[in-house]
């Protein structure tokens, strides 16, 4: 679908990369044993774990649709583009020539290729629109894994955007005024009052310098007005996508911290007083804009009670957890991808790597994590979609802090595969490798997350009843992973702080386990328990599965083909 932000993008000219004759410079620069361009590919083909559980969680319709996505995703041109995002990074323009503030962000052109690929497959705000149970949460989260595979630093703003329809629900004026916009599939970049606006984006701003993840140590104070509107002042330490039209914010106020809805531009048509002080040169996600913010008096409007700020946003906090763990699982399914295209077409010692024993139970145990990872992430957005309150607030922390601590494990064993290649930039491989520790960080690191899974099982036992409930449907199925689910119910007897990582592992893990005895094929399913519930521990690297395992159909499972 084309979108305004679309239509003054000029797609990168693709060079060709096949059939092109060798240099001839003395015979010593013809081009062998490399592999062609993994470009042109099915994406779901070689991804089954993907459309079973999309069709298993209600959104079976939508995998025609997902199947252009897919073709989309894996094309030259879309692969160019983020490419392009990745090494020309934003820029940060403080001040007009003429000397007059504007805080503004200026992206790559490609940038907006990929914002409005997403936005026009309304992978941000378009499924709130949908009734319960319909599967429209199932196939976004489907879309977004299939764009994050592609470029992850713009689905930060998507994410955002998505996560911000349920807080802004709080307060029906504030919905009004700002939810239709972030639910259209238009693409509309530039800071212009949001009324005006064809389409909207939304982000958060919460963590400072002097708390981070402890946001009820933020600073920011919030005067009320007589209009009813609050004047915000204070420094926010980290608020990606700046140039998203609002921004929930939180800031303290009378009455205790509070959560408040910022845009950019107010409906007079000035600029809002958020100054960007600079932008975030970051490990990783470098398409994307990080910034620090200023509010110097800064307009907003109150979502929620005073005093109920972490209340308000915290619904906001589980959608982006949601995506971080297909995010994550979408960076791991990118690195398999390459890896297991490399070796199908590269030779050594006489023989093609991905035929040889080693390599394919690598690629076999990637392979596992990728799966396993896929299929919890569609479990999650299948509980979205039917309202599982219940089982998400336990099984949301949870699957995050797996799926994510997983995430730069898996990404570095790909890269190996692809030796010294895999080290250079050109690969693409570096890329995914910064990014994978991204979503492991955002949203509650990993002591935050398993603390409030130890929050969940200790306040709200219906929680755990619920993914009880979920994993004992494999039961009797496995001796193994039954042995991993009576650990994990004599864990649940501690609940001490020291082993609240220790308890978030075993809940995720327990579930994947329990989705793929039910619902993988069986060279899939086995091949997990074996190596994940080993009665003496945890598996240690990739490539150490059982003697047992199916390696070879594994590694063709998943091996990208056109």
């Amino acid at each position: 679908m084309a979108t305004r932000g679309e239509q003054e993008v000029r797609a990168p000219r693709i060079p060709a990369q096949q059939g092109i004759a060798p240099e001839r410079s003395g015979g010593t620069h013809a081009v062998e044993n490399q592999p062609p361009p993994l470009a042109g590919f099915d994406a779901l083909a070689c991804d089954p774990a993907l459309t079973d559980a999309v069709a298993r969680e209600g959104a079976g319709d939508a995998l025609a649709h997902l199947g252009t996505l897919g073709t989309l995703v894996a094309s030259p041109e879309a692969r160019e583009h983020a490419r392009l995002a990745d090494t020309h990074p934003p820029v940060l323009r403080t001040h007009d020539r003429y000397g007059h503030r504007i805080d503004e962000v200026e992206y790559h052109p490609s940038w907006h290729w990929l914002m409005g690929r997403s936005v026009g497959w309304g992978l941000h705000g378009r499924p709130w629109l949908a009734a319960p149970g319909d599967g429209a949460h199932v196939a976004r989260a489907a879309g977004f894994y299939l764009m994050s595979q592609l470029e992850a630093g713009h689905c930060c703003p998507i994410s955002m955007s998505y996560a911000a329809v349920p807080a802004l629900r709080a307060d029906p004026d504030l919905a009004a005024a700002y939810v239709p916009g972030l639910q259209t599939q238009v693409y509309e970049f530039g800071l212009t009052d949001p009324s005006r606006k064809a389409g909207l984006l939304a982000g958060m701003s919460m963590t400072e310098k002097q708390g981070g993840s402890d946001v009820r140590a933020g600073s920011t104070t919030a005067a009320p007005v007589a209009d009813g509107t609050y004047r915000l002042t204070g420094h926010k330490w980290f608020t990606s996508a700046p140039m998203n039209d609002l921004f929930l914010t939180l800031a303290q106020a009378p009455g205790g911290l509070t959560c408040f809805v910022l845009p950019r531009v107010l409906p007079d048509g000035t600029r809002n007083a958020i100054h960007l002080q600079r932008l975030k040169d970051k490990l990783g996600n470098r398409s994307n804009a990080s910034a620090e913010i200023e509010y110097t008096g800064a307009t907003g409007w109150r979502l929620g009670d005073e005093g109920r700020g972490v209340a308000t946003i915290i619904e906001m906090v589980s959608m982006t957890r949601l995506d971080c763990v297909l995010g994550s699982a979408a960076v791991v399914r990118a690195a398999l991808s390459e890896a297991a295209h490399h070796v199908a077409h590269r030779r050594a010692f006489g023989s093609v790597v991905g035929e040889t024993p080693l390599m394919q139970t690598v690629i076999a145990d990637l392979a596992l994590e990728s799966e396993a990872a896929t299929a919890l992430g569609i479990r999650l957005a299948g509980a979205v979609d039917r309202g599982e309150h219940a089982f998400l607030r336990l099984a949301l922390p949870a699957s995050k802090y797996l799926v994510c601590k997983r995430a730069p494990a898996a990404v570095a064993e790909a890269l190996e595969c692809l030796g010294g290649n895999g080290y250079v930039e050109e690969s693409g491989m570096p890329r995914l490798y910064r990014e994978a520790p991204l979503n492991s960080i955002w949203e509650g690191s990993g002591n935050v997350t398993a603390l409030d899974v130890l929050r969940a099982v200790t306040r709200e036992p219906d929680s755990v009843e619920a993914v009880l409930a979920e994993i004992d449907l494999a039961g009797g199925s496995d001796e193994w992973f039954d042995r991993g689910v009576h650990e994990l119910r004599m864990e649940l007897r501690s609940r001490e702080e020291r082993r609240a990582r220790r308890l978030a592992e075993m809940f995720a893990l327990c579930l994947q386990g329990s989705l793929l005895l039910r619902f993988a094929p069986v060279e899939v399913s086995s091949a997990f328990v074996s190596s994940r519930f080993l009665p003496d521990g945890p598996w240690r690297t990739s490539g150490t599965l059982p003697a047992e395992s199916h390696i070879e159909a594994l590694t063709a499972r998943v091996t990208p083909r056109r």
